[in-house]
């Protein structure tokens, strides 16, 4: 009897222990499966990658356009005085950059609907926006009210593309929330924004190349018109050549304005398109929503968090230094290096050179870590930003600069995108209770983009004003060459090495990187 007890004993706890390691692989197993799943939810397809780049396109695009022929509009089509143009220019990019924080912060506390927090502001935005783009490059009939009439809407169009840019940048938040398929998409999205700079410079270029006006000669100098070259001192049939060719029937400069502007309306719709149908906004149903905050709460709250900070003083100087290259470039290249003629291929290299070399800087970051790709990536113009000034003029070394410096944009374009999602992530892990400032984050990042923007503009115009610049001159006085020279060469290989030591103490490495995902993973 007492070893029937004992045998059954045993047998119950075999089948106990059975039983219990049973248990076990099922839930191991749900739980692998479970994870499987969680990953294939999350991962993006090409084609979502694709049609999340190209809602990245319309900012470059008429960035590009307004960025290099407003002025040039204002003043020969418009016909503003340069005071007038300079208020519109100044009064338009200040308010550009007070409207992002405003509305990151309107964006924060939006509603989720069925199609998203994001894409509703993406969707209605579009269509105010392309209209008072358009407005822009059109000339009303009447003259004593066209400053207000540019300023209005130029400050109009801003707004609406902040509306719907802002929202658009931290949609790399909703779109999954695995941190390699962001940084993938961020990449994808790269590409085509160097892309659309392309295009904008291209398609505005082409068809309002014919609105141009040429240099004006200063005393001594020789010109070519028309095959004839002469000195200003044979005189009356060379002036009076230049001053008709000046004088170029408005209605075909009108025209062709409003047709360039047609045109890029037309890609800025087709893009909001494709983006709205081609991408889901995933709601993070696990994440709780903290309670709503004052802006001025929201901004101390995120200028608090110290990575965001270091990142956004880092990307702050390194951004002045490449615009400060890109704003001026093309004036060093006509002026001082004597490529008149070249300079529009010169800045296409530029912009191809940074568009091809995406793909790689996504490899470099992946492989060797962020931080890395941010000392290699920025660094890798200076050699050539020496050479090109210490070189006497030589086309063949002004294209090999020209595709360095491109290198360099691309860098540029593509790591501070890809990095501002590790500091949202470092951000949630640390405040686990405040959440959806993701829009908070994009936004403020945005505003001292284009503070830098503003600086540089401002930097450049003054120095070359004060050291004597000519507008539309054949020729620039010697001041102006040591100026150009300062701010391509010397201005931004400063403003880098200010960059790269703030990028010292920023403290997000791949090892914390990593740390941080996995603790979101359990969050969820």
């Amino acid at each position: 009897m007492s070893l029937s007890l004992h045998l059954f004993k045993r047998c119950s706890t075999f089948l106990s222990v059975f039983s219990l390691s049973q248990f076990i692989c099922d839930t191991s197993v749900e739980g692998q499966t479970a994870t499987k799943l969680r990953e294939q939810k999350n991962r993006l397809s090409i084609c979502n990658k694709l049609c999340y780049a190209v809602g990245g396109a319309p900012y470059q695009i008429t960035g590009c356009a307004l960025g290099f022929f407003l002025q040039i509009y204002l003043l020969d089509v418009a016909q503003l005085d340069p005071f007038s143009a300079s208020i519109i220019l100044f009064v338009g990019r200040a308010w550009d950059a007070i409207t992002d924080p405003t509305i990151g912060f309107l964006v924060s506390r939006s509603p989720w609907t069925r199609f998203g927090r994001m894409l509703p502001w993406i969707v209605f935005s579009t269509p105010l926006a392309v209209v008072s783009y358009f407005l822009i490059w059109y000339v009303p009939v009447f003259e004593d009210g066209r400053v207000i009439w540019y300023l209005v809407f130029y400050c109009l169009f801003q707004t609406l593309q902040t509306c719907f840019h802002v929202p658009y940048s931290a949609l790399t938040m909703f779109i999954s929330e695995d941190q390699k398929e962001r940084d993938s998409a961020t990449a994808y999205r790269m590409t085509v924004e160097v892309l659309g700079t392309v295009i904008g410079t291209a398609v505005q270029g082409q068809i309002v190349g014919m609105a141009s006006a040429p240099c004006i000669p200063t005393p001594g100098d020789n010109v070519t018109v028309d095959g004839l070259n002469s000195s200003l001192l044979l005189g009356q049939e060379v002036n009076a050549t230049i001053t008709t060719v000046i004088t170029l029937d408005q209605t075909v400069r009108k025209t062709a304005y409003n047709v360039a502007s047609g045109a890029i309306c037309s890609i800025y719709v087709l893009c909001a398109v494709v983006l709205f149908f081609g991408v889901k906004e995933k709601k993070e149903s696990s994440r709780s929503r903290s309670q709503r905050m004052s802006f001025w709460q929201g901004i101390r709250l995120v200028m608090g968090h110290g990575p965001y900070v270091k990142l956004v003083m880092g990307f702050l100087f390194t951004s002045l230094a490449f615009m400060l290259l890109e704003g001026n470039f093309a004036l060093f290249c006509c002026y001082t290096l004597g490529l008149r003629n070249d300079f529009q291929n010169i800045l296409l290299v530029i912009m191809l050179a940074a568009m091809l070399t995406i793909p790689f800087w996504q490899w470099f970051l992946t492989k060797f870590g962020k931080k890395t790709a941010v000392y290699i990536g920025t660094s890798s113009v200076i050699p050539f930003m020496l050479l090109v000034v210490c070189v006497k003029s030589n086309l063949i070394i002004t294209y090999m600069v020209s595709f360095a410096a491109g290198v360099g944009v691309a860098a540029a374009f593509l790591l501070p995108w890809s990095m501002l999602p590790d500091v949202v992530d470092d951000f949630q892990v640390q405040n686990p209770e405040s959440q959806g400032h993701e829009a908070i984050f994009y936004s403020f990042y945005v505003f001292f983009t284009k503070f830098a923007s503003g600086i540089s503009l401002g930097i450049s115009t003054l120095s070359l004003d004060f050291a004597g610049y000519i507008t539309r001159g054949c020729t620039q006085p010697e001041n102006v060459d040591i100026t150009l020279k300062v701010l391509v060469s010397a201005a931004p290989i400063g403003l880098i090495l200010i960059g790269l030591v703030i990028f010292r103490s920023y403290p997000i490495d791949e090892e914390r990187r990593q740390g941080n995902r996995k603790l979101l993973q359990e969050q969820r």
